[in-house]
């Protein structure tokens, strides 16, 4: 309420929704697969598939089978469920973490740890572990070595690896995050691993509820046998149009553009108001701090008719820091720019 009441109106930091349109190839897909009288494939048609497979290996040389490809009904539902899906009665995520990977835990009844260093877990083994790179809410990015120790310990204890990757394809410097697919973390094999992908980012398709899973060929049959009673179907113009997004790369050249144009005026605007920005080297986030009470930063800001979100929502290691987002209009980031300098 307090952003609201600036004249100039709130700018609306907070939340990570896209805001630029949807690439008109993908609402073409939408529109000419319209005429879907039938029930969807919980698989997935096989263009979908191929096409999803076809993109994992141009973007991390992934080799995939298609039959290990699993369309999902937006990726926050299988970060819900997913615990609940492979039986997880135990469940590891980042320190600082979207809040979904708890969610997921409790309605699997499931112990939930948050995992801030693999060492410090010891001998315990866990059922299901997330990582999450590009990182929400810090924008950090694991390194290939990094994400291979991971892989190696959860071989080690036959836990299953689950790799948070929909901000990939929104990187600002010159290195491209990897995946655990990717055959120098995966060591060419796909066994024990699951890749979660998100359209919602990189396409702008958070309103198409649109997503896939891809890796170990048996858990993702798994996956498959129980979704199929539970009718977790994706419609079929939605798959259609998926397949348009991921045969298409240049419209996610041309979105990545775009925040990195909106995080090249916002980050260093932020920095003059006081705020040290970490990480934040990748996806829609900044991850800063003035080193106070999270939500003192919140309300100097909403102050300014700035709206960003506390850093405690994503863990208590986050209280003195905020997430803000980049997914606002060029409007909308100059009218922040110009009250925080």
């Amino acid at each position: 309420m307090r952003a609201r009441a600036h004249p100039d109106g709130v700018v609306d930091l907070s939340v990570g929704t896209p805001v630029d349109p949807t690439p008109q190839v993908i609402r073409d897909a939408l529109a000419g697969a319209a005429d879907s009288p039938g029930y969807p494939l919980t698989a997935g048609t096989e263009a979908l598939r191929v096409a999803a497979a076809g993109w994992l290996r141009r973007r991390f040389g992934a080799d995939v089978p298609s039959a290990a490809v699993l369309p999902v009904i937006g990726t926050k539902e299988l970060v819900a469920w997913l615990p609940t899906l492979v039986g997880a009665k135990s469940v590891g995520f980042p320190e600082l973490a979207y809040p979904t990977y708890d969610v997921g835990a409790i309605l699997a009844g499931a112990s939930a740890r948050r995992v801030d260093a693999l060492t410090a877990l010891g001998p315990e083994r866990l059922d299901l572990l997330w990582v999450n790179s590009p990182a929400n809410p810090t924008g950090r990015v694991l390194p290939a070595p990094h994400l291979r120790k991971v892989v190696d310990w959860v071989r080690e204890r036959g836990t299953v690896l689950a790799s948070d990757e929909c901000y990939c394809d929104l990187w600002y410097d010159d290195q491209p995050p990897v995946s655990v697919l990717s055959p120098e973390v995966s060591g060419g094999s796909l066994d024990g691993l699951l890749a979660v992908h998100s359209m919602s980012k990189r396409s702008n398709l958070a309103g198409y509820r649109a997503g896939f899973v891809a890796g170990d060929p048996t858990l993702v049959a798994r996956l498959l046998a129980v979704r199929k009673h539970a009718g977790m179907m994706v419609p079929a113009p939605i798959q259609a149009a998926m397949v348009a997004a991921l045969d298409d790369d240049a419209h996610v050249v041309e979105q990545r553009a775009r925040y990195a144009d909106r995080r090249a005026r916002l980050l260093p605007a932020f920095e003059k108001a006081g705020f040290l920005v970490e990480g934040s080297a990748a996806g829609l986030y900044l991850w800063a701090t003035r080193d106070e009470d999270c939500w003192a930063s919140v309300d100097w800001l909403a102050e300014r008719g700035v709206l960003v979100a506390p850093g405690e929502f994503y863990g208590p290691s986050g209280s003195r820091h905020v997430r803000v987002a980049l997914t606002a209009t060029d409007e909308r980031i100059d009218a922040a720019v110009a009250r925080l300098t």
